[in-house]
C-alpha cells in the first residue's frame, strides 16, 4: 500500500461503537460492531469492524497512515468546569460515570492487540487523532454530501459537553458558528419522555415517534414548559423538571444504560409514569404526538436560526436527533432550506465516518472527492460461502442457477402471503433496512404489518414499516419527491394511494420514503419496457471477451457492445468511490422472432434486433446513467473493436 493514504476512523467506548476506513480520501468499508457481536449498541472497542475494515482494504495497522476517534476529552474544558461549580451533585455522578470510560480511552492503544496480536502499541499510539465528537458528526454530514458549500447541524443528547452544533461548510473547511453546551439537549428531551413512556432502553426514542401519529398532540403547550424556546433560534434546559444526580449514561459490560432522567416536578406536571408492561393508552398516545410536534419545533426553530446567520439553502444534519425521520420529511416545508442531506448513519455509528473524514479534508486540507449516495459498505458473502455454512448446519435450501429464477420464487411467495428476508450483497451501514438485510412483505396486504411485529419481529404492534419503491414512480405515491437516498424521512402518502398499499402507510397516512438506486436494483430486479421486455441488472459476470464487440474503457468503466449475427446487448461494469463494483448486463438474440408474419400487409419490413430492442436498451441506460456512481452516457459509446 505504497504511497497511499489510509484513514481508520473509529467510534469506541461509547454506544453503537463502529469502524470506517478510507483510502486516498474513498471510503472504502464502514459497519458497526453489533453486526458481528450481535449485542445491539454495543458500545466497547470496535475489535471485529477493525479487522473487516483493515481485510476489506487489505493492509496491516502499521501501513495505516491515521487512526481518529470521535471524541476528545480535553473539549470544552473551562465550559466543564463552570458546570462543576455551579451543579456540583449532578457534576460528580456524571464524572463518576465517566471516570472509567474516560480510562479506557486513555488505554485505547492498549486494546489494538485485539486486532493484531503482536501490534506495536506505542506505533498506534502515534497514529490516534482526536476529532470532537460534534465535528465527527458535522464531517459525517457535510463531507459526502453534494454540496460545495452548506450549512451544517450537529443535534444529539450529548458528546464531549456538546449537545448542539451549527456550522458553515465550504470545500474542504468546516467554521463552527455557535454551540450549545450539556445539559441544554432536545435529545436528552426527547429520551426523557421516552422513558417517562415506558420504553426504558437506549436507543427506544423511534417508538416514541412510530406511537405519536395514533395521537393529538393537545399537549404541546404542556411539553413546551420542559424545554423552552429561547429568542435567537436556540432552547434552555430547565434543570427542575430533570433528575440527573444518577448520571446520565453508563457503560456496564459494554453496554449503554440510561439513568432515569425524569424528577417529581416531571411527574407532578403529566400524571404517574408509564411502566413497560403497563397498557397503552389514548393519553400515552397524545402525549407522544405533543413530544413529537415539540421536538419538531424545536429542530425547526434551531434550523432558521442556521439560516439566519449561514443565509444558506443547503443544509447538512447528523446527529441521533437527525435520525428523527418524521421531523426531516417536513424541513423544506418548515425552513427556508430547499436542499437536506443527512447519512445514513447519522447516529454515533457515523462519527467513524466523520473523524476520519474531518482529519482528511478539515486537518489536512485534502481534496473532496464523490458524494456517498450507498450505504452499503459493510460485510458481504459469496454463493458459496452461503452454501457452505449452510451445509454445514444442516439447512435445507434450493440454489437457483438464473436471478430469473430466484426472482419468480420469490414474487410467487409474496403473492402467496409469505415473508422473505433478503439477503444480497454488502450489508448497510447504519440502522436502516435498504434492500441488503431486509425483510420483505406484500405491501397490498392490511394484516402484513401485524404479522410482521407480532411474528417475525416480536415487538410493538404500531410500529412501521417502509415501502420499497422506484426512483420514478415515487411521485405517484408520495405527495412530496425529494432525493432520500437512506430512508431518512418520511412523507404523505397520496390520498388515493392508502387503500392500495396498507402495509406501509402509516396511521396519519404518511409512509417513510427511500428512493436509494441500490435498493431498487435489489428489490425491483427487472427493468420492464412498455411492451413489457425485462433484463435483469442485478450484479453478474461482464468481463469475458466476446467476438465481435465493441467497447470503450475510462479508469472506472468497462462497458461492451454486442452485435453479432442475431445477438445484439450490452454489458460492463463500473467502480463506485466507495470501492463497490456494479456491473450490468443485457442481451437479446433470436432474430427469427422478427419475421414478417403470414397474414401481414403487403410491403411489412421485417422488425430489426436494434428496432426491437431500442425501448430496453432506453431503460438499460437511464439506470446505467441515473445511478449515483453510474458514467456519463457518452462513455457508454462504442469505441474501437475489441477483436
Amino acid at each position: 500500500m505504497e504511497d497511499k493514504e489510509i484513514i481508520l476512523g473509529l467510534n469506541a467506548y461509547h454506544a453503537d461503537s463502529s469502524a470506517a476506513i478510507f483510502v486516498d480520501g474513498i471510503l472504502i468499508a464502514a459497519t458497526e460492531e453489533e453486526r458481528f457481536r450481535r449485542i445491539k449498541h454495543w458500545a466497547g472497542f470496535p475489535s471485529e469492524a477493525i479487522k473487516f475494515c483493515l481485510g476489506e482494504v487489505g493492509c496491516t495497522l502499521e501501513e495505516v497512515t491515521a487512526i481518529t476517534i470521535g471524541r476528545d476529552p480535553s473539549a470544552k474544558k473551562l465550559n466543564k468546569a463552570a458546570f462543576v461549580l455551579k451543579h456540583p451533585l449532578i457534576a460528580k455522578s456524571l464524572w463518576s460515570q465517566r471516570s472509567s470510560n474516560k480510562d479506557d480511552i486513555n488505554l485505547l492503544h492498549e486494546q489494538f492487540r485485539l486486532v493484531e496480536a503482536g501490534v506495536d502499541t506505542e506505533m498506534v499510539r502515534g497514529k490516534l487523532r482526536f476529532i470532537e465528537h460534534h465535528r465527527s458528526h458535522l464531517g459525517s454530514a457535510f463531507f459526502p454530501s453534494p454540496f460545495e458549500e452548506a450549512a451544517i447541524l450537529s443535534i444529539d443528547g450529548s458528546g464531549d459537553f456538546s449537545t448542539t452544533m451549527l456550522a458553515r461548510g465550504k470545500g474542504t473547511q468546516i467554521e463552527v458558528l455557535e454551540s450549545l453546551d450539556f445539559p441544554n439537549s432536545i435529545g436528552l428531551f426527547y429520551t426523557a419522555f421516552t422513558q417517562y413512556l415506558g420504553f426504558p432502553h437506549y436507543g427506544d426514542e423511534y417508538k416514541v415517534m412510530g406511537l405519536a401519529p395514533y395521537g393529538n398532540p393537545q399537549y404541546v403547550d404542556k411539553v413546551a414548559q420542559i424545554l423552552p424556546l429561547k429568542e435567537g433560534g436556540l432552547f434552555q434546559w430547565p434543570n427542575a423538571h430533570f433528575n440527573m444526580q444518577n448520571g446520565v449514561v453508563s457503560y456496564p459490560n459494554n453496554l449503554p444504560v440510561v439513568a432515569p432522567l425524569f424528577g417529581q416536578k416531571f411527574i407532578d406536571l403529566f400524571g404517574p409514569a408509564r411502566q413497560k408492561e403497563d397498557e397503552l393508552t389514548q393519553y400515552h398516545m397524545d402525549l407522544a404526538a405533543s413530544v413529537q410536534r415539540y421536538t419538531e419545533e424545536v429542530i425547526f426553530h434551531v434550523l432558521r436560526r442556521l439560516h439566519s446567520i449561514t443565509g444558506l439553502e443547503k443544509v447538512c444534519i447528523a446527529g441521533g436527533v437527525a435520525q428523527n425521520s418524521v421531523a426531516n420529511g417536513k424541513i423544506t416545508r418548515n425552513t427556508p432550506f430547499k436542499e437536506v442531506y443527512i447519512p445514513s448513519a447519522g447516529h454515533d455509528a457515523g462519527i467513524s465516518m466523520g473523524s476520519a473524514q474531518y482529519h482528511w479534508h478539515h486537518d489536512l486540507g485534502r481534496d473532496r472527492v464523490a458524494p456517498i449516495y450507498s450505504a452499503y459498505t459493510g460485510s458481504q458473502f459469496e454463493d458459496d460461502a452461503i452454501a457452505k455454512f449452510l451445509d454445514g448446519e444442516g439447512v435445507e435450501y434450493t440454489r437457483f442457477k438464473k436471478d430469473e429464477d430466484l426472482y419468480d420464487a420469490v414474487s410467487d411467495a409474496l403473492v402467496d402471503g409469505k415473508v422473505i428476508g433478503w439477503f444480497s450483497g454488502r450489508a448497510e451501514f447504519g440502522p436502516r433496512a435498504l434492500g441488503a438485510r431486509s425483510i420483505i412483505a406484500d405491501p397490498r396486504r392490511e394484516d402484513a404489518k401485524e404479522l410482521l411485529n407480532s411474528k417475525i419481529k416480536r415487538r410493538e404492534s404500531f410500529r412501521p414499516f417502509a415501502p420499497s419503491i422506484l426512483s420514478e414512480h415515487v411521485s405517484d405515491w408520495f405527495e412530496l419527491d425529494e432525493p432520500v437516498p437512506f430512508m431518512e424521512k418520511v412523507f404523505p402518502i397520496k390520498p388515493e394511494r392508502h387503500a392500495e398499499i396498507p402495509a406501509v402507510t402509516h396511521v396519519d397516512g404518511s409512509g417513510r420514503s427511500s428512493t436509494n438506486a441500490t435498493t431498487c436494483e435489489m428489490i425491483h430486479a427487472t427493468i420492464v419496457d412498455p411492451d413489457g421486455v425485462g433484463a435483469s441488472v442485478l450484479p453478474r459476470a461482464a468481463n469475458s471477451p466476446v467476438a465481435g464487440c465493441a467497447g470503450s474503457a475510462s479508469s472506472d468503466l468497462r462497458v461492451f457492445a454486442v452485435s453479432h449475427d442475431s445477438t445484439t446487448g450490452l454489458a460492463g461494469w463500473f467502480d463506485a468511490p466507495n470501492g463497490e463494483r456494479l456491473t450490468f448486463a443485457m442481451l437479446a438474440d433470436d432474430t427469427s422472432r422478427f419475421a414478417v408474419p403470414d397474414d401481414a400487409p403487403e410491403g411489412t419490413e421485417p422488425l430489426g434486433p436494434y428496432e426491437f430492442c431500442d425501448p430496453l436498451q432506453a431503460a438499460m441506460l437511464n439506470a446505467i446513467t441515473g445511478h449515483p456512481y453510474g458514467p456519463d452516457l457518452d462513455d457508454l459509446g462504442p469505441g474501437a473493436p475489441a477483436g
